[in-house]
């Protein structure tokens, strides 16, 4: 049995520390005007418009979301799938020759996935204008890089002596390989699949704000002209279609698992990709979208070696790198340090209900629009961005955490209890120590989700790589935005690196990983 180090369970709660400087900083800057709006935003949450009108409109924009969301979804993960057989070591026994090939392809998918899907959004709008496809292919890029990678890496794990053995047979290379591979290749689609799903709705709702339709176009004109009422009509029924979405992936990978043949699993799993895209390519035929029409490009002029030159000399890039690794810092602190700060102070059953309530909360807001609510009683700074990052990441991580606390046996906690121990340190010890490695292991992985989002909140907070990535796109400076894109690139490629460093250590010194 192994002994609960009491340090990682520290680590878990120091990152809230992160509060004190943000706090400072938002309370110079705070202004009385805009807490009346603040609790009108709220107090609607329980008085939804249901204005047939607003019902409609909503109920359209969740259509061209979820239908976005699908072909994109399909899409994607077929190209990942594809990608992450041919970047996996596995694949290239069969022809050493050619191994060099895949590790060509798994580096170079490393650029695609380091760049959000909001960053290629905005970058496609100016090349292919506001058009379904733009959004589309924003989600593509990205998710399929992200697939390929964990797949190329959860086969690299598994022991190719199967396929060593059945090639020395003399039975067909190739049949040999699939026999190999299907087994081991269907969980994993099934269960990354799952939740890349749930990111394309989130992914695609982001890019709504930005000006690409669907929900997040909604939400962003029901706040920007105080429509709360309206805001929540959408914000509802998005949140309904996310928890039904939860236990139907909840439901599908229990009866993918344990009730039916591989045979069966690859037919009902070819049967979801052909159904979703058909869905999805339906839904936006039907809302009248020109899926077939030939795309008009705008082509770009791009920049000269004289106009590169002069970009760098005018960008204070090394401040703008420093920002968004302070906005990432402090986002990270508060999205990891909350959850087991509040489970320590305020422990007990109804308590963990109630925080879960919240997280539900945090994480129905898209970040955008938590900034620009933040914005209305303080002034833009780091605090904000990373705050209004830190508040949609801490749902997250509260939900992950209550999830496994509530599936956790409670015999340590019991035992502390009966000794004496305070609720608090028996919740520390016998509930927190526990899931403490495991929980900072996916601390590490969703800090690198925030590195990538702190592009999102810097259009929107003005501070930061994304903010002047907006600006030299809106001025159409082609070398800042080749200078931006290419930075902001290497740094999450270096981010992803260090988590990914961070993440293995704790899931090595870990006996309860529930990272998906």
């Amino acid at each position: 049995m192994k002994l609960i180090k009491p340090v990682s369970t520290l680590l878990t709660l120091i990152p809230s520390i992160a509060y004190i400087p943000i706090l400072i900083e938002i309370i110079k800057g705070f202004h009385i005007g805009g807490l009346n709006i603040i609790f009108q935003f709220l107090s609607s949450a329980i008085k939804p418009s249901f204005n047939q009108e607003v019902v409609k409109s909503a109920w359209e924009g969740l259509q061209i979301t979820i239908a976005t969301a699908l072909t994109s979804w399909v899409i994607s993960m077929l190209i990942g799938i594809v990608l992450g057989v041919l970047s996996t070591d596995l694949f290239w026994k069969r022809i050493p020759k050619f191994s060099y090939l895949g590790k060509f392809i798994k580096y170079s998918l490393a650029i695609p996935r380091s760049i959000h899907e909001v960053v290629w959004g905005l970058l496609f709008i100016q090349i292919l204008g506001l058009n379904i496809w733009v959004a589309i292919i924003s989600i593509v890029i990205p998710y399929s890089a992200l697939t390929a990678r964990v797949i190329s890496e959860q086969l690299d794990s598994f022991d190719i002596q199967p396929l060593i053995a059945i090639k020395q047979t003399g039975s067909n290379i190739m049949g040999s390989f699939i026999t190999i591979l299907l087994p081991k290749l269907i969980p994993i689609v099934s269960t990354y699949g799952s939740y890349r799903f749930e990111c394309a709705i989130r992914g695609v709702t982001l890019l709504g704000i930005f000006g690409l339709g669907g929900i997040g176009t909604e939400l962003y004109l029901t706040l920007k002209s105080f429509e709360f009422n309206e805001m929540w009509t959408c914000l509802w029924m998005l949140w309904l279609v996310i928890i039904l979405l939860e236990k139907f992936i909840r439901f599908s990978r229990s009866y993918l698992s344990d009730n039916i043949s591989l045979k069966n699993s690859f037919l009902i799993s070819i049967s979801i990709f052909t159904l979703s895209l058909s869905l999805g390519i339906g839904l936006l035929y039907n809302l009248n979208f020109e899926l077939f029409t030939p795309l008009s490009f705008s082509y770009l002029n791009l920049p000269s070696f004289v106009e590169i030159r002069n970009g760098f000399n005018n960008l204070t890039l090394f401040k703008l790198i420093i920002t968004t690794i302070l906005v990432t810092l402090f986002a990270s602190g508060i999205a990891i340090g909350t959850p087991p700060l509040l489970l320590v102070l305020f422990p007990g059953k109804f308590s963990l209900k109630v925080q879960n309530l919240i997280w539900i909360f945090f994480r129905l807001i898209p970040p955008p629009l938590t900034t620009i609510l933040i914005l209305l009683f303080t002034n833009p700074s780091i605090s904000v961005a990373a705050l209004s990052l830190g508040i949609t990441h801490m749902g997250v991580m509260g939900r992950l955490l209550t999830d496994n606390i509530l599936n956790q046996e409670k015999s340590i906690y019991g035992a502390i209890k009966s000794n004496g121990s305070s609720k608090q340190s028996a919740t520390l010890y016998g509930i927190l120590a526990p899931q403490s490695n495991s929980y900072l292991a996916y601390g590490a992985y969703r800090s690198d989700v925030i590195l990538k989002e702190t592009a999102i909140i810097g259009a929107v907070g003005g501070v930061g790589l994304g903010w002047q990535l907006q600006e030299s796109l809106s001025s159409f400076d082609w070398a800042q935005v080749m200078i931006i894109t290419a930075t902001f690139s290497l740094l999450t490629i270096s981010g992803e690196f260090l988590f990914n460093t961070s993440q293995n250590y704790w899931l090595n010194n870990s006996t309860n990983n529930f990272i998906s």
